[in-house]
């Protein structure tokens, strides 16, 4: 398994109902975190590319899309809660 930062700028118009059906697929991993509003860490055995491609089909052609593989202890954090980093020291 590969931790995932997962990053998206939906552009307007967007309904709640948009940014639900991304939240819903990521939280559909089990294993994740949410450090900021629209950037999210996954869990999981599938790549870059595919995670991309099915965000991309719950998207519009507007939206923006940002899927990096991370991993190793080379990341800082500033006022970002104790429960993420918690979850990033066990997860990176």
């Amino acid at each position: 398994m590969k931790t995932f930062l997962v990053s998206y700028d939906l552009g307007v118009p967007e309904s709640s109902s948009d940014y639900q059906k991304v939240i819903d697929y990521i939280q559909s991993f089990g294993n994740w975190a949410k450090p900021l509003k629209s950037q999210w860490f996954i869990v999981s055995s599938k790549s870059c590319s595919e995670i991309r491609d099915d965000l991309s089909n719950l998207t519009d052609f507007n939206d923006g899309i940002l899927v990096l593989e991370v991993s190793g202890d080379g990341w800082a954090t500033s006022r970002i809660s104790s429960e993420v980093t918690s979850w990033m020291e066990k997860n990176l």
